[in-house]
């Protein structure tokens, strides 16, 4: 299924937000308004996390086909701080090993109320098909699609460059590693250029770089000391070790001399440039630790904004769906 599909799919018939897919044909004012929400629920270190009841009498369901912590338990806390029941469904020992079908399982949720899900995957299509199938009440939304999707680290992203750097327009945004296979990066250059961005740049060696058909109006460099220089923020994504002999990169050490972000390759960025990092981190390999743990990383910033980007996402399609059955 496309993306541009997937776009469609997750809006009702009044063409509001009803499921999070992509963030493929979403508008600036939709993507600011979560921002804005999102913000709405950050916290200080120190204070006491965000809470209110917007979602009182909802159950939300993890099912995370593929392995993650951040993601999974941000949205566990997201869902528990507005008032959900949650449910952690264990893939691994779930009826889908013993051969049930996907949508078995959803209609077995379905069954017993549950009202929100949230999947990971690493099939393609999977949310936008389950999407297709779901009772009126139902929403899907996508905690990381194959290499497709991400959409809410793609926002967590885009909330915490604001915090430091509000004017996208005046920004120059690095994404540097494996591009070919990231679906943080196909979030985030959505969100970006949605926003704005003022120039946004993609770094990869020449095996992990994606096809020219894809991030339509991005810098492409195979060079990370050139890609660097001049930037406002830089993002590092993680390289997988297999991933690493189909570019011919013979081991980490290399990776990391001709890739790495490193203390001397930051200085080539503007001042008061940020560092990113979705996680999880291969220290040393694609990121220096002493730049992971430096002044100028915001990467612990991006988890605590996680759990507030995911309370907004979760209070905006609940809200969709009430004022679809008020309109009723």
């Amino acid at each position: 299924m496309t993306t541009d599909v997937s776009a469609k799919m997750q809006r009702d018939s009044e063409g509001r937000l009803r499921h999070l897919i992509t963030l493929e044909g979403m508008s600036r004012d939709e993507l600011t308004a979560l921002l804005d929400l999102a913000q709405f629920y950050v916290r200080s270190p120190g204070d006491l996390p965000a809470r209110d009841q917007t979602l009182s009498g909802h159950t939300v369901a993890n099912l995370f086909f593929e392995p993650s912590t951040r993601t999974r338990v941000s949205f566990e806390l997201a869902a528990q701080r507005l008032g959900a029941d949650v449910v952690n469904l264990d893939m691994q020992t779930s009826s889908r090993v013993k051969g049930e079908t996907v949508l078995d399982t959803i209609y077995t949720l379905q069954a017993m109320h549950a009202d929100i899900l949230i999947m990971r995957d690493a099939e393609p299509g999977l949310p936008a098909h389950v999407a297709n199938f779901v009772a009126p009440n139902v929403c899907i939304l996508n905690a990381g699609e194959a290499h497709l999707s991400h959409p809410t680290q793609g926002l967590l992203d885009a909330l915490t460059i604001r915090q430091h750097k509000p004017d996208f327009s005046k920004l120059k945004v690095l994404i540097a590693g494996d591009i070919s296979h990231s679906r943080v990066a196909r979030s985030a250059w959505h969100a970006l250029t949605t926003l704005g961005v003022g120039e946004l740049r993609i770094a990869a060696p020449d095996d992990l770089m994606p096809k020219a058909s894809e991030f339509a109006g991005a810098k492409r460099f195979d060079d990370i000391d050139k890609a660097i220089a001049g930037t406002d923020v830089i993002m590092a994504l993680r390289i997988q070790r297999e991933r690493m002999s189909s570019a011919q990169i013979p081991d980490e050490a290399t990776y990391h001399r001709a890739f790495g972000i490193t203390v001397d390759r930051l200085k080539k960025a503007n001042q008061g440039a940020i560092v990113m990092h979705p996680g999880p981190m291969n220290r040393d390999v694609e990121i220096a630790s002493s730049v992971a743990d430096g002044p100028q990383s915001v990467i612990q910033q991006q988890v605590t904004n996680g759990v507030a980007v995911r309370m907004a996402v979760l209070a905006t399609v609940v809200r969709n769906v009430q004022s679809r059955r008020k309109l009723k």
